[in-house]
């Protein structure tokens, strides 16, 4: 018998969990993931378009996709606690309206500061309510598939990424930034109802969120979870909404420019399938913590490319491994750490850190406009992800509890 956050527990699982039902429920997931990152991430795909026809500051610019990634980091745990209450499928259905109207609205402004209510509510909302809902669902479902099957849901982000970006540079081109929002209005809206369809409330919810959640921030091991992700999130974006940017100023078309937030994505998919497997035999924790210091090396990649896109690929595709790591173990560190009742609103309350992650945005944006040069914020991001290993390491070398699933 064990002890965690939520109780005591015996040897074994619900009998509804590892079940057929539980691969269909993360089906859902994998395509809420993929709808609502893939319109979020391919943001930097649409960077120069807005920046020129706003005449807006990189950083000005960058505060867009910044303020969208606060209020669906923070407000996942709002998403978080209503998802343990009343399932995820209504908070999939709410994520198809709000990215139909955010991006409809966008679409429509004439004014930036607009743009920062109907993109940020919009998008941040759709993602809150399609993310970590959809995350807590799957660590529901499972136990000893657990890291697999939280793999598996978090590809869908990568794909998105992957197929959204290069799609977004096409559609740009051809129609602009305006009827590119409008065509992924309808198709997000259909894919999240699809999604919403799969869903499931899985077997181990029910649990007291406000007693699972005051429980689990007392721990020492919340701390380290918040502060080293709160570092990391300074860094972790950077290359997500300026690389391409930095691609064209260097000499790249657009096209292959904005491909490499795909390569980003596509990468990120190895991360989630094979450190998601791979941690639960080594230990979540640790192959977490890995992932920062990996991040922080590969992006000295990008500090010496210069104007070659091969290197440039290359750093897209080893960060975006140890990117799809994070992703992929994050919630099921904290499944280890806190169990799986009241994980919605665990990892609701985590991701408020990330959520602060568009300060960084805005300062790199800020630092790129004053030297002229993105070498001052590529390495501000390396010493940041560096730190926030370091934050890390103390829990890294704990044995965490075995809490109730």
């Amino acid at each position: 018998m064990a002890t965690g956050v939520t109780g005591t527990i015996g040897g074994a699982a619900p009998a509804a969990t590892d079940s057929a039902r539980g691969w269909v429920a993360a089906s859902g997931a994998t395509l809420s993931l993929f709808t609502v990152f893939g319109v979020a991430y391919s943001f930097g795909a649409f960077f120069t378009a807005m920046s020129e026809e706003f005449d807006a500051s990189k950083g000005s610019t960058a505060l867009l996709f910044g303020l969208a990634n606060f209020v669906y980091f923070t407000g996942g745990v709002f998403t978080g606690r209503l998802a343990d209450r009343i399932g995820p499928r209504p908070l999939a259905m709410g994520a198809a309206v709000l990215l139909a109207v955010g991006l409809l609205l966008t679409s429509l402004v004439e004014n930036l500061w607009v743009g920062y209510l109907t993109y940020g509510l919009g998008v941040g909302g759709a993602v809150a309510c399609g993310y970590v809902p959809m995350v807590a669902m799957v660590g529901g479902w499972f136990v000893r598939s657990r890291t697999a099957a939280l793999g598996v849901a978090v590809a869908g982000i990568g794909l998105g990424n992957l197929v959204a970006t290069y799609v977004s540079a096409e559609l740009i081109d051809a129609h602009g930034w305006r009827s590119t929002y409008r065509i992924y209005a309808l198709l997000g809206a259909v894919l999240l109802l699809v999604a919403a369809l799969c869903c499931e409330r899985p077997p181990t919810s029910g649990a007291n969120v406000e007693g699972v959640l005051g429980a689990a921030i007392r721990l020492p091991a919340f701390k380290y979870l918040y502060i080293s992700m709160l570092v990391m999130s300074q860094a972790l974006f950077v290359p997500f909404v300026f690389l391409p940017a930095y691609a064209r100023d260097h000499g790249v078309d657009s096209g292959p420019a904005a491909f490499l937030v795909g390569l980003i994505g596509g990468s990120s998919i190895v991360g989630r399938l094979a450190l998601g497997t791979l941690g639960g035999r080594m230990g979540v924790t640790r192959l977490y913590a890995a992932c920062f210091g990996f991040m922080s090396a590969t992006l000295c990649l990008w500090l010496v490319a210069g104007s070659s896109y091969a290197v440039l690929v290359v750093f897209a595709l080893t960060f975006g491994v140890s990117y799809g790591g994070f992703i992929a173990l994050a919630p099921a560190v904290a499944a280890e750490h806190f169990g799986t009742q009241g994980l919605g609103a665990v990892l609701g309350a985590l991701y408020t850190a990330a959520g602060l992650g568009g300060v960084g945005l805005f300062a790199a944006g800020e630092l790129i406009d004053a030297s002229g040069s993105y070498t001052v914020a590529i390495v501000g991001a390396i010493v940041l992800s560096a730190a926030s290993l370091v934050v890390l390491l103390p829990l890294s070398h704990r044995a965490p509890p075995t809490p109730a699933q």
